[in-house]
C-alpha cells in the first residue's frame, strides 16, 4: 500500500486534534501554545547548529525548517499557526503555506521572531483568566518570557500526548513508508558503492544522492562502517579512504517524508565466508523476531527471545563454548549484543514514551539490560524498529576475558572475525490488528 500520505491528512488532524483536546481537558486546561523552536548559536560565533523543531509542533504540521513559528490549541476552535517569515535577505525566508495542510489552520503570518506573542495576547483578549490556562510546550528561550516556569511542558500533559503518539495515524504510517522507499534506493546505491571499493565518505555521498536528502536533512547522522568499524555501534567516522582488503560494511541510514523518520540497518559480507554466514543467520534471526510482533506481546519478552537466538547462532558457528541458555544466564550474550533489540518510531527516531505505562508509570528494564529503549506491552499502531546485533567489540571482550569465565568463548574464532566488525539488521514494523506489517522490506523489494 503506497497511498500518498498528503490524501490522509487532513484525518491526521482531525484526530490530533481529538488527542490534544481530550488532554487539555483531562489537564483542566483552557489552551495550549507549542512553539516550533529557536535556532541555537554555536558559543562566541554567528553560526547556527542546524535546526530541529519541536516534534510536538512537527505532530500538527510538516514545517521541519520552520523556526520561531508557534500554534495555539484552544478546544473547540480551529488552531491558529503563527507562521515565521521574516522579511529578510541574509537568509532564504519560508515559502508561503502549501494548501493541503494550510487549509485546516488559521493562519496568521508574523515578520518577526516574537510575532506570536502579540498573536496569542489578541487570541484570548476576551478571556477573563488570560494566561492562567495556558501552557507552553517547547523550549524556545522565548517562552520564558512570557510563561510562568510551571506554564511550560507541564509533565501531566507532556506525558498524554506522547502516550498519544505511541499510535500512529494512517497518515503517519504513510509517511515512514515513503520514507522507507526512499532510504533503500539510498541503501541499494551505498550497497553498490561498497561492491566498487568505495570509502566510507563516497559511500555516504553516494546515499544522500540516491535518497534526495541532504546531512541536515536525515533523520539522524549516518552510520557507515567499513571492517572493524562495524563495531562501534553509532560510528561517527567517515574515512577518505578505504581499507584493504575490504571485508565488511554495515550501513545505519534513514530518510524522512513530512518530518516522520525510517531507520534501517544492513550489512554486507564483501566476500562468502563465515562472515557472511553470520550474516545470514542474524538476518534469519531478525526476521524470526519480526513475526512475532504482535499486539499483547511485551516487547522485553522479544528483547530476551533475540539473546537466546543470537547466543545461538554465535554457539552454532563456533564463537561460544556453551550453550544458548548459558550465555544469555551468564550475562555472555550481551558481550556481542549489548544494545536493546528496538525502539519506538515516528516524529523522532528514538521516539517517546517507549518506557513507560499509559499511566506513566515507569517500566523497568530486565536486569542486565540497561540499553533497552522499549519496555512496554505492544498495541495496535505502535511502530517500532527491530535491530538484532552481533558484534566483536574489544574492549567488551577483553574485560569478559579478564574478568569472567575465558574458555565459554573460542577466542582463535573471535580473532577471525574481529576484523569485520560487527552485524546489524533493522527493519519499521506496525502493529496491526492480526499481527504486524514490515514496513520495510518491501521497500527494498521495490528498490
Amino acid at each position: 500500500m503506497n497511498q500518498n500520505p498528503q490524501s490522509l491528512y487532513s484525518a491526521h488532524v482531525t484526530e490530533v486534534q481529538a488527542r490534544w483536546e481530550t488532554a487539555l481537558q483531562a489537564e483542566n486546561l483552557q489552551a495550549a501554545l507549542v512553539h516550533s523552536g529557536t535556532p541555537l548559536l554555536s558559543f562566541l560565533d554567528d553560526y547556527e547548529y542546524a535546526f530541529r523543531p519541536n516534534p510536538h509542533f512537527l505532530y500538527w504540521v510538516p514545517l521541519t525548517r520552520h523556526a520561531d513559528s508557534a500554534l495555539l490549541i484552544i478546544p473547540g476552535r480551529r488552531p491558529r499557526l503563527f507562521y515565521y517569515q521574516p522579511d529578510d535577505y541574509w537568509y532564504l525566508p519560508p515559502a508561503d503555506p502549501e494548501s493541503w495542510w494550510a487549509d485546516h489552520f488559521d493562519i496568521e503570518v508574523v515578520r518577526d521572531a516574537g510575532g506570536w506573542r502579540a498573536g496569542l495576547a489578541a487570541c484570548l483578549a476576551g478571556q477573563s483568566s488570560g494566561l492562567d490556562g495556558v501552557v507552553a510546550i517547547g523550549d524556545s528561550p522565548a517562552l520564558a518570557g512570557v510563561f510562568a516556569p510551571e506554564r511550560i511542558n507541564p509533565p501531566g500533559l507532556v506525558h498524554r500526548i506522547h502516550i498519544a503518539r505511541t499510535r500512529k495515524t494512517p497518515y503517519e504510517v504513510a509517511c515512514i513508508r515513503t520514507a522507507a522507499r526512499a532510504a533503500a534506493r539510498a541503501h541499494a546505491a551505498a550497497e553498490q558503492a561498497f561492491r566498487e571499493g568505495e570509502s566510507e565518505f563516497a559511500i555516504h555521498l553516494r546515499y544522500l544522492a540516491a535518497c534526495g536528502h541532504t546531512d541536515t536533512q536525515l533523520p539522524y547522522n549516518n552510520i557507515v562502517a567499513l571492517n572493524e568499524h562495524g563495531a562501534v555501534l553509532h560510528y561517527q567516522g567517515r574515512e577518505l579512504g578505504a581499507p584493504a582488503p575490504l571485508r565488511s560494511f554495515l550501513i545505519d541510514a534513514g530518510a524522512v517524508c513530512h518530518a516522520y523518520a525510517c531507520d534501517i540497518t544492513r550489512t554486507h559480507s564483501y566476500a562468502a565466508g563465515e562472515f557472511a554466514d553470520l550474516v545470514a543467520a542474524m538476518d534469519r534471526v531478525q526476521q524470526k523476531l519480526t513475526a512475532g510482533v504482535r499486539a499483547g506481546v511485551d516487547y522485553k519478552d522479544l528483547h530476551l527471545q533475540a539473546h537466546r537466538d543470537i547466543a545461538g547462532v554465535l554457539a552454532q558457528a563456533g564463537v561460544i563454548r556453551v550453550a544458548a541458555d548459558d550465555a544469555v544466564e551468564s550475562g555472555l550474550s550481551g558481550i556481542f549484543f549489548p544494545h536493546g533489540l528496538g525502539h519506538f518510531l515516528g516524529l523522532q527516531t528514538h521516539d517517546v514514551a517507549g518506557l513507560v505505562d499509559n499511566q506513566g508509570v515507569p517500566i523497568p528494564r530486565p536486569e542486565g539490560h540497561p540499553a533497552l529503549r522499549l519496555t512496554r506491552v505492544l498495541e495496535v499502531g505502535n511502530v517500532l524498529t527491530v535491530e538484532p546485533g552481533l558484534y566483536f567489540i574489544d574492549s567488551l571482550l577483553s574485560r569478559w576475558r579478564r574478568e569472567q569465565d575465558a574458555s565459554m568463548v573460542d577466542w582463535q574464532r573471535v580473532a577471525a572475525l574481529a576484523p569485520c566488525g560487527g552485524i546489524r539488521i533493522e527493519d519499521n514494523v506496525l502493529v496491526t490488528e492480526s499481527g504486524c506489517e514490515n514496513l520495510t522490506r518491501p521497500a527494498f523489494a521495490g528498490a
